[in-house]
């Protein structure tokens, strides 16, 4: 069974909006070994369009540092899956996931390869809620943003996690692996 990790960025004040973190090179270079070791990405409606628009080739309008090129051309080549009810049809190498979400997510964890990863806010709450996620990743950079949105607001339950992992970066942020105590 390949497992389900989930990474994101956030400030110390836990505003987990993409537009909170300042982005550097070692970050890039990090998340895109992240995606690398995935034999494909999940995400929400909101986070693939985000991620399209950013990265799908061509580049978007505007300045883009070649430090984030790596980053680009991996997001790009990855298989993604998109979890959404609303949208009619996808592509940039995606697929649509509809229907029951605990038993598509369960298939595609069935199977066999090195993983699937997912970022985003609303659809890895979902994922903990059912308990689908086996390995959380929080980037917290240090800055206090005073807004949110935050991480796992109105979770049902408690998930008790076990560190496995950290890793520091010159900017200052850590980065923090857990997997759920079973």
């Amino acid at each position: 069974m390949r497992p389900l990790r989930y990474s994101i960025n956030l400030t110390l004040d836990g505003c987990c909006d993409h537009r909170a973190i300042v982005p550097y090179e070692a970050m890039h270079r990090h998340h895109t070994e992240n995606i690398a070791r995935a034999d494909a990405l999940l995400f929400g409606r909101t986070t693939y369009r985000m991620m399209e628009e950013a990265w799908r080739p061509p580049a978007p309008p505007g300045p883009r540092p070649d430090w984030t090129e790596p980053f680009a051309r991996t997001i790009d080549a990855a298989k993604k899956y998109v979890v959404s009810s609303t949208l009619e049809q996808v592509d940039w190498n995606a697929e649509l996931v509809r229907g029951d979400l605990a038993e598509a997510v369960r298939r595609l964890k069935a199977e066999p390869g090195d993983g699937l990863f997912t970022g985003g806010v609303m659809l890895p709450m979902a994922l903990a809620e059912l308990g689908l996620i086996d390995e959380y990743e929080f980037v917290v950079h240090p800055r206090i943003a005073g807004h949110g949105p935050t991480l796992f607001a109105g979770l049902s339950k408690y998930v008790d996690l076990r560190p496995v992992g950290r890793t520091e970066f010159e900017s200052g942020a850590v980065a923090t692996r857990y997997v759920p105590k079973r």
